[in-house]
C-alpha cells in the first residue's frame, strides 16, 4: 500500500498532535516490510505494509523496554503506539531517532573489533531471562524454527530445495557445494536446550554504525525466544574478513550444530533466485548474495 508523508502528518496530527508539525521525510533505505520516516531531529515513524508485520508494533513496544537496559548497545526505542487511522490499516510505531550509518562491510574501521562487538551483543541478547517471551510466529516470519519445517519461513524445505533448484545452470553458484551445506543444516540436531532471545534478522541493514564502528541495533521486528542459529547470520552476510568471522564463533561459542543451523539460515536467506523481486530490485544484492554464499560454502569446508 501507498505510505507518504501526507499519510503520516494526518496520523500524527489526529494521534499525536503535539508532533505533527514537525519536519517529516522518508529515510534513504527504507524496508521492504515497513515503511520508515525521520520525523524532526530526534523521532521516527515506522508503519507496517503488510498484514503480516502488524504484529510485530506490539512485539516491539511489549518487549524492547524490558531488553534494551540489558544490551551492551543502544536498540530500537519505541516510545508511542499509534493505532490505524486515516485510511491507514494497521498499528504504528514512533521511535527515538538513533544516529548512525547503515553498516558497510566494507566500511569498518576494524573487522575483529566489530566481531568482538557483536559478539558480545548477541552472547547478552542470548543471556536475558526468557520466561514469557513470544516464540516463532507468523509475524516474525518463523524466525528460529526448526530447520526444514514447512512454515511459511525461508528455512522450509521444500521452499529451499526449489530455489536452489532455480540457480542450477545460471554460473552464479555452486548448487552442489550450497546443497551439501543446506543438507548439513537438515542433518544437525535441533536445539535442545531452553531457547533463548534472538533479533532473527541481524542483517547490516539493521546495524547502524558510528565512525566505522557499530554504534546500534534496529529493526526488532523479527524478535523472539527460539534456537539461537539465526543471529548467526552476521558471520557471513556482514562479516568482511575470515579473521573476523573466525573472532565472532570463537566470542560467541555455541556447539558446531548450532553453527551448521546458521549456515542453514545463511543459505536459505542468500539465495538469487532470478525472478525475485527482491533481487531483480537491485543488481547489487545478487552480487551481495553470491559473496554471502561462498562465504558460507568456506566456513562449511573448514569447520563442518
Amino acid at each position: 500500500m501507498l505510505i507518504d508523508a501526507p499519510l503520516v502528518r494526518r496520523l500524527l496530527a489526529a494521534q499525536f498532535p503535539r508532533w505533527a508539525d514537525l519536519p517529516l521525510a522518508p529515510v534513504p533505505q527504507s524496508g521492504m516490510d515497513n515503511a520508515t520516516f525521520r520525523l524532526g531531529p530526534d523521532l521516527s515513524v515506522r508503519l507496517p505494509r503488510y498484514t503480516r508485520w502488524a504484529g510485530q508494533v506490539a512485539r516491539e513496544h511489549r518487549w524492547l523496554p524490558h531488553l534494551a537496559p540489558q544490551l551492551p548497545l543502544p536498540v530500537s526505542e519505541p516510545i508511542a503506539a499509534g493505532e490505524p487511522g486515516e485510511g491507514y490499516p494497521y498499528p504504528w510505531s514512533v521511535y527515538r531517532w538513533l544516529e548512525g550509518e547503515t553498516a558497510r562491510p566494507e566500511a569498518l574501521a576494524d573487522p575483529v573489533r566489530t566481531a568482538l562487538d557483536l559478539a558480545r551483543f548477541v552472547n547478552a541478547l542470548q543471556g536475558i531471562d526468557a520466561t514469557g517471551g513470544p516464540g516463532p510466529e507468523d509475524s516474525n516470519a518463523f524466525r528460529g524454527v526448526p530447520m526444514g519445517g514447512e512454515r511459511d519461513s525461508i528455512v522450509g524445505e521444500a521452499l529451499v530445495r526449489r530455489r536452489i533448484e532455480a540457480l542450477r545452470n545460471t554460473g552464479l553458484v555452486d548448487t552442489d557445494a550450497v546443497t551439501e551445506v543446506w543438507e548439513a543444516a537438515l542433518a544437525a540436531p535441533a536445539w535442545d536446550r531452553p531457547p533463548v532471545w534472538i533479533h532473527g534478522d541481524l542483517d547490516a541493514a539493521n546495524l547502524l554504525t558510528v565512525d566505522g564502528r557499530i554504534g546500534a541495533v534496529i529493526d526488532f521486528g523479527t524478535l523472539a525466544v527460539a534456537d539461537p542459529a539465526v543471529d548467526l547470520l552476521p558471520a557471513w552476510k556482514f562479516l568482511p574478513t575470515p579473521a573476523a568471522r573466525d573472532a565472532f564463533r570463537e566470542a560467541v561459542g555455541l556447539d558446531e550444530a548450532t553453527w551448521a543451523r546458521g549456515r542453514g539460515w545463511a543459505v536459505a536467506g542468500s539465495l538469487p533466485v532470478p525472478d525475485d523481486p527482491f533481487f531483480q530490485a537491485d543488481p547489487a544484492r545478487v552480487t551481495a548474495a553470491v559473496r554471502h554464499l561462498e562465504a558460507v560454502v568456506e566456513d562449511h569446508r573448514r569447520h563442518g
